[in-house]
Order: structure tokens, then C-alpha cells, then sequence
């Protein structure tokens, strides 16, 4: 995926990043199964028809996402990475067991409120920061954002198939069943990682990482970045329908091309992020491009060329943040806080896929999909100012430091 490097990765770190990805894209291909399907699903199911009700649902994953993951962060800091990992794929895997059985919109959002305090992310992208070295995190962050990237391509075509056949009950069994497949990477594929490291003066404060003026840029973006996506979801399928007269087992046409694409693209940028030492160019123009997506949206989204060509340059703008951001994180949070500045960010991550679920679901219902699209274009627009204007990323070590290995 990457160019070779005078100074490439180990054994050791591919296997970490692949099996980590791995992790993230089962956990993740049951929720991205979800999500193309479930507004028109929803309409036919108690509760299904308030617009705003089954925004909550689809964002509700990421209320006790928000609540849990600088507990689960933290904790991962003081008793290990993999025990926490596994513990919150159980807890997920049991909350997409109850929305399997839920008979209304109500205990969809239960099992959805369920789903999200498996708050695994900020361990698992600790644990990646954990078995590789600084030179070759970003590409690692990039590994696991591909897997996501790829595994979304691959729920766009199967989620209307695996629908009809199975139904909505069944895609969150599936859900469920995942995660716990999950759990066997975690506990044999995945290297482990070495002991935790212990400041000597006592923890670091939280209120040092959790005020800390660079830190705080990047969770405000990444806070945008997933309100954009969430809220873009409640009414981009409607809108294919609306101006394509598209079905919903034919959106995979215009999404799986959109974001395969954008692939070819989000790599070489990545690349020379790392080897040109561009990571903050790089980074603004990422954000620049998800600006320019909401405008597009807006402005052309009546049809359906319009449509997937700005999907399109969306996918590639949020492709180079979502790996740029947590390996940004990890560049300027001490290392024995790692666990927990990674939990601060995945908590505003969370946080936004809460809020562009409601804050989607409410502006569609009132105001139509153009208050989506101008709500999230303001918000990114400040992103990108806070992104101008932020500090330069500390400059990495010229040694490179040895990669841990397996006990």
C-alpha cells in the first residue's frame, strides 16, 4: 500500500496494524451495515417515521461512546490494552443482540445506547501507537482507516442483499457475532504489547491533556469530521432516491465506486505526509476538501452524478483525517498518557457521531437537507481555521526507535 522505506516496518508492527485493523473493521462492518439501510428500514417500524427519533437511533451509538471511552482509555493506560479491548467487545456484542429484538424505534435506541459503552476505540488505536514506532504510526492509522474504509464499501453492497434475506433483527445479530470474532484476533493475532509505562511524579493530570490548546484543535476536528458524516447519512439515501429515483439495493452503485476511488487518492497523500514531513499541509487540505463537499451538496446535490462525485471528494477528505488525527494525537500527548488523550478524542469522536445523528435528524425534519449541509459547512470552516493556525507537530527523533516485540 505504501512505498518502500530505507527504514520499513517490522514483522512485527504489520502484524500489529493488520490484525488491529482487522479488529476495527469487524467491529465496524456490522454498524456500517446498519447505517445505509436503516432510515428507509425505519419507516416501517413503530416510531420509524419521526425523522428525528431515527436520527437518535442511528446516533445513539456514540451517546455512551462519549459517556465511556476516557474511562475505557484510561483504564487501558493502568490495566492493559487487550483486557479492556475485550471487555467492550462483549459489551457491544450484547447491546447488538438486544437491537436484534427490539420490536419499535425505542428499543433500537436502547440497544444502540448499548452498543456504543463497548468503548473500544481509544484502547485499540493506544494499543497501535503502543507496538509501532513513531516513523510508521500514521501508516498503521491509515491501515486501520482503510480497513474501516473498505469494510464500509463492502457493507454499501451487501447491506440491501443481507437485508432482504435476513432483515434488520438479523444484521444486528451479525453485529453481535462479529465483535465476538473480534475478541479471538485480540486474545491470539494481536502481538502484545509492552508494560505500561508509569510517570514517575504520579498520573498525569487530566486536566493537563484534557486543556491542552493543540490536543483540543484536534478533537474539535474530529468532533466535525463525524457529526458531518453522521448527519450527511440521514438524508443523502433519500436524497438518491429523491433525485436518482434510485433504489435502496442500488445505492452500492454510487457509494463502492465513490469511496474506492477516493482510496487512489487519500494514499499518496498520506505518503507524503510522512516522507515530506507535510502532515499539517496534508491535514488542512483534508479539511478544505470536506468543506468543499458540503458546499457541493448544497449547491449541485439534485442529482445523481452531482451526488457521487461529491461523495466522492468527501470519502477522500475524510479518509486522510480519520489516519492523520489519532496518530497526531499520539505525536503530542505524553507517552504514559497516551491511553487517556486518546479517550478525550474519541469521546468528542463520539460525541459527534451523537450529535449529527440528532442534530441531522432535526434539521432534516424542520428545515429540509440544506440546513444539513450549511450547518456542517460552518462548522467545518472553523475546523480549518483552527487548523491554520496551529502549532507545528514535534519534530520526530532521526533514530528510529527499536519496534517492541512479542513476549
Amino acid at each position: 500500500m505504501f512505498s518502500p522505506s530505507a527504514d520499513p516496518m517490522t514483522r512485527d508492527e504489520k502484524r500489529a496494524g493488520a490484525s488491529l485493523a482487522a479488529i476495527f473493521a469487524l467491529r465496524m462492518l456490522g454498524l456500517f451495515l446498519i447505517l445505509p439501510v436503516f432510515a428507509v428500514h425505519a419507516q416501517g417500524i413503530p416510531g420509524g417515521n419521526d425523522l428525528t427519533l431515527v436520527g437518535i437511533a442511528i446516533g445513539a451509538y456514540g451517546l455512551t461512546q462519549s459517556l465511556l471511552q476516557i474511562a475505557f482509555g484510561a483504564a487501558s493506560d493502568r490495566f492493559g490494552r487487550k483486557r479492556v479491548i475485550i471487555i467492550g467487545l462483549v459489551i457491544f456484542a450484547i447491546g447488538s443482540f438486544v437491537a436484534a429484538l427490539a420490536p419499535d424505534i425505542y428499543w433500537v435506541i436502547a440497544g444502540r445506547v448499548l452498543q456504543g459503552a463497548g468503548a473500544i476505540s481509544a484502547a485499540v488505536t493506544a494499543l497501535a501507537a503502543d507496538l509501532t514506532r513513531e516513523q510508521h504510526r500514521t501508516k498503521v492509522m491509515a491501515m486501520i482507516g482503510s480497513s474501516i474504509g473498505l469494510v464500509f464499501a463492502l457493507s454499501l453492497v451487501l447491506a440491501p442483499l443481507l437485508y432482504a434475506a435476513i432483515g434488520m433483527g438479523g444484521l444486528f445479530s451479525l453485529t453481535g457475532t462479529l465483535a465476538l470474532a473480534a475478541i479471538l484476533l485480540v486474545l491470539y493475532v494481536v502481538p502484545e504489547p509492552p508494560p505500561p509505562e508509569h510517570h514517575e511524579d504520579g498520573p498525569i493530570p487530566f486536566s493537563r491533556i484534557a486543556l491542552d490548546p493543540e490536543l483540543l484543535r484536534l478533537n474539535f476536528g474530529i468532533f466535525t469530521l463525524h457529526l458531518a458524516q453522521m448527519a450527511m447519512f440521514v438524508v443523502i439515501p433519500l436524497a438518491l432516491v429523491k433525485a436518482g429515483g434510485l433504489a435502496l439495493a442500488e445505492h452500492w452503485k454510487v457509494y463502492l465506486p465513490a469511496l474506492l476511488l477516493s482510496f487512489v487518492l487519500m494514499i499518496p497523500a498520506i505518503v507524503v505526509a510522512e516522507k515530506k514531513n507535510k502532515t499539517k499541509a496534508v491535514f488542512n487540505l483534508g479539511i478544505l476538501t470536506i468543506l468543499l463537499t458540503q458546499l457541493g451538496f448544497g449547491v449541485f446535490g439534485d442529482g445523481v452524478w452531482s451526488l457521487a462525485f461529491f461523495l466522492f471528494l468527501f470519502f477522500v477528505g475524510f479518509n486522510i483525517l480519520e489516519a492523520s488525527l489519532p496518530s497526531m494525537i499520539s505525536r503530542i500527548a505524553p507517552p504514559q498518557a497516551k491511553g487517556l488523550a486518546l479517550g478525550i478524542y474519541n469521546t468528542t469522536q463520539a460525541l459527534g457521531l451523537a450529535a449529527g445523528g440528532a442534530l441531522g435528524g432535526f434539521l432534516a425534519q424542520r428545515f429540509g437537507a440544506d440546513a444539513v449541509y450549511a450547518a456542517c459547512g460552518l462548522l467545518t470552516l472553523a475546523w480549518l481555521g483552527l487548523g491554520l493556525t496551529m502549532a507545528p507537530l514535534p519534530v520526530r527523533a532521526r533514530k528510529p526507535q527499536p519496534a517492541p516485540q512479542p513476549n
